[in-house]
């Protein structure tokens, strides 16, 4: 679809494109997942060169009538915001994908249907990823954060950065806690939701939820009855109503990769699943790549720690997982932080995007390393991945041990973990 480059500088520019990028979500529930553990994972796949940072940022107090700063719009403030830890691309103010310190984890994905997502600039899907996390200390909050704010402003503009091409689409969002995940699909300020406690839960770019809906916009039926899209004397299946012409038949490759797991789903099961390029849960295409993933494990047992796993860089097969555990003075990350450019980045300037800036944060640079040594010289390459996958795996087993141990956990021996895993990576790279 064509369009004219509108006069108001709050609309998208030439063409909306209309295939939502392949990104993968899941969640496994005990017993399904090992050891009384909800195990969580996402891989983010986005345009092949855009730069994904992971970013903390501290709980905080705002005053009264103050306002927060999104992508394209502002919103008001609440009194207090938690702790968050996302993965994000790096021009915007949102997130793909993270957690909060309450075990709060959602990941977001760009879906496509059969109404077209709106051009005007207004919350992005990514947007509210991160204002769930900021607001919500379960994942219902979490969940009623987002279609409250949904409903407020709605949501809209480019998800790429791009000044040629306008990319709009609906959103989804896996929520998740210790105890439960809602997945919620969204189609412009209406919405359905399901809710899952047991067993696997795989979300993609094609909308899931079908006759099972635990809650739902009020006026979402009315909406589909007045589009000509559902009489009702039917059965009202979400996905078959809003998709578009043969686009409901699930995210096969994802569930197929979860399901077929015989033995009970761990964390390293989960990584192994996002680094699967057979299956095409691991994006690597001429217009997209998983650009960064993310695996998380919320213990039931709410005395344990919530551990999340972030790569910081593209390819999960060719990445390490690095964790992060919530605690007080959590020592900031700068090396997998990208450039800020203020009020001179061209994501901020209107017109949007009339220039792209190296986004590059300093492990991305060492991480490009790394991938041309291992697709150009396949002795070294393989030499390098055994290396890389031997250091994830020594921090996988000492997180094991944090799991496991019947003693608390000291909250000093960790605050330097995520930045101590980056620093040895980068050093290793090097």
């Amino acid at each position: 679809m064509f369009c004219v480059r509108p006069v108001s500088s709050h609309r998208c520019s030439l063409f909306r494109m209309s295939v939502a990028p392949p990104s993968y979500c899941f969640v496994a529930f005990p017993p399904r997942a090992k050891d009384g553990l909800v195990v969580f994972g996402k891989n983010s796949a986005r345009p092949r060169d855009e730069v994904q940072e992971v970013v903390y940022i501290a709980a905080a107090d705002h005053e009264p009538e103050s306002k927060v700063e999104c992508t394209y719009i502002s919103i008001d403030q609440v009194p207090r915001t938690h702790a968050i830890v996302i993965s994000r691309p790096a021009w915007l103010w949102g997130a793909e994908m993270g957690a909060n310190e309450h075990g709060v984890c959602i990941a977001n994905e760009a879906i496509s249907t059969r109404e077209p997502a709106p051009e005007n600039e207004a919350l992005l899907g990514m947007d509210l990823v991160r204002l769930g996390l900021e607001r919500g200390t379960t994942a219902k909050e979490a969940f009623e954060v987002i279609v409250s704010l949904l409903e407020e402003h709605g949501q809209g503009g480019n998800y790429y950065e791009d000044g040629n091409l306008c990319h709009t689409f609906q959103s989804a969002y896996l929520i998740v806690d210790r105890e439960e995940a809602w997945v919620l699909e969204t189609i412009g300020k209406h919405w359905a939701a399901e809710k899952i406690t047991e067993g696997v839960k795989c979300i993609c770019n094609q909308l899931s939820i079908t006759s099972k809906i635990d809650a739902e916009h009020p006026e979402l039926r009315s909406y589909a009855e007045g589009q000509g899209w559902w009489t009702a004397d039917q059965e009202f299946n979400f996905s078959e109503v809003f998709s578009q012409a043969d686009d409901h038949l699930g995210c096969c490759s994802g569930k197929d990769s979860l399901e077929k797991q015989e033995e009970s789903i761990t964390v390293q099961t989960m990584m192994n699943i996002l680094r699967d390029k057979a299956s095409g849960v691991c994006v690597d295409s001429d217009s997209f790549l998983t650009t960064a993933s993310i695996v998380s494990v919320l213990p039931q047992e709410g005395s344990s720690p919530c551990i999340h796993y972030f790569t910081g860089t593209p390819d999960p097969s060719r990445s390490i997982f690095k964790p992060f555990i919530f605690v007080d003075d959590v020592k900031l990350v700068p090396k997998v932080q990208s450039p800020c450019f203020g009020e001179d980045d061209p994501a901020k300037k209107e017109p949007r995007f009339l220039e792209k800036p190296d986004r590059r944060h300093e492990l991305y640079k060492a991480h490009e390393w790394a991938r041309a040594v291992i697709e150009s010289d396949q002795d070294q390459g393989h030499k390098l991945m055994e290396t890389m996958l031997d250091l994830e795996k020594q921090g996988l087993e000492a997180m094991e041990s944090i799991l496991s141990s019947t003693d608390p956990m000291d909250p000093t021996e960790v605050a330097d973990l995520f930045y101590d895993c980056v620093d040895t990576e980068i050093k290793f790279f090097k």
